[in-house]
């Protein structure tokens, strides 16, 4: 070896010296380097409390939610939306013959023609093991609330039950409910569904319509959670999809130009995730509720260790009769 291969050697082993060294500075650095902070936003409600339902009445405003700690169904009330006293009684403390008891989710209450109120809520079919829907009354919007029939009113067995009810009233009086057809309990496809009911609530009048099912890639496996209002003669149909039980949850949107459609989706979520820089949890499970100051969309997320489930809400926005949600800034 030369003299002139051997210098040349040994400079190319230090470059790669000095190469490593550099690689090695950069790694440590690079590792001392703090996680960001996410800030997650504050729950109105911090404790389980989910799938909210809210009503406006007796000059405030009354949330209802899934079953938790002996309660079928929990509700709190509020006179702004924003603190809440959340009760210890049960708004539906007795469950119909045909439901099991442990399994009460989604509860829906609308107020009726005559100043009564009507409750739907989702619950075990004790003879099938799958989840029905019923409907309970109540004279107070806070109950107790009394089921009605012996029989659940929607139970569509051969398309996996149904769950998730929600109440729709025409400018005319006319009364409809949408649900959920609980098919991902089975491999089947799920539906957000249609059905005119009776003056009072409590019955189904006609046949189902189907209005939307899971078709992008976002929502995986379902859609469920509808909620439908009107705005400037555009029907908006929020929904929620994917897993409830993950950081994918999120709310989209689809909108028609009657009521039961066609319906067009928005291709991405107007609530996820995502969008809100993870300061929300897989939110969804929402409802719109009116208020003097607009609309407001309220619903669930999860707290840091996926335990329970939260009560949020933030304002919505309209383009037509297109809805967007305005996130808080966190200048």
């Amino acid at each position: 070896m030369t003299d002139a291969v051997a210098r040349r050697g040994v400079a190319v082993a230090g470059l790669l010296a000095l190469a490593a060294a550099g690689l090695l500075g950069c790694s440590a650095e690079a590792e001392l380097e703090p996680e960001p902070v996410v800030e997650r936003a504050p729950f109105l409600i911090d404790q389980d409390f989910a799938d909210p339902d809210v009503v406006a009445a007796d000059g405030g405003y009354v949330a209802f939610a899934t079953e938790n700690q002996g309660a079928n169904v929990q509700f709190a009330t509020s006179t702004d939306l924003s603190s809440w006293d959340v009760s210890t009684d049960d708004a539906l403390p007795v469950l119909p013959a045909w439901a099991n008891a442990g399994r009460t989710w989604a509860p829906d209450v609308s107020a009726r023609a005559d100043g009564t109120f009507v409750m739907y809520f989702s619950a075990e079919h004790a003879a099938s093991g799958r989840q029905c829907i019923g409907a309970a009354t109540s004279a107070s919007v806070t109950g107790p609330y009394v089921a009605v029939g012996e029989q659940p009113m929607v139970c569509p067995l051969d398309e996996g039950g149904a769950i998730d009810p929600a109440a729709f009233v025409e400018d005319d009086g006319s009364r409809f409910l949408v649900w959920k057809n609980d098919g991902n309990c089975c491999e089947l496809d799920t539906w957000i569904q249609i059905a005119p009911v009776s003056a009072d609530g409590t019955q189904l009048t006609g046949p189902s319509s189907r209005l939307v099912m899971q078709t992008e890639d976002w929502e995986g496996h379902l859609v469920e959670a509808p909620v439908l209002v009107e705005r400037d003669g555009t029907y908006a149909l929020l929904y929620s999809a994917n897993d409830y039980g993950s950081e994918d949850y999120a709310v989209g949107v689809a909108t028609a130009s009657s009521l039961l459609g066609p319906f067009e989706k928005e291709p991405d979520p107007i609530l996820s995730t995502s969008s809100t820089d993870d300061r929300y949890l897989g939110p969804g499970g929402q409802d719109v509720v009116s208020t003097p100051d607009g609309d407001m969309l309220v619903f669930h997320g999860w707290d840091d260790l996926f335990i329970y489930r939260g009560l949020a809400a933030l304002p919505l926005e309209w383009d037509g009769g297109t809805p967007s949600v305005r996130l808080p800034t966190t200048d």
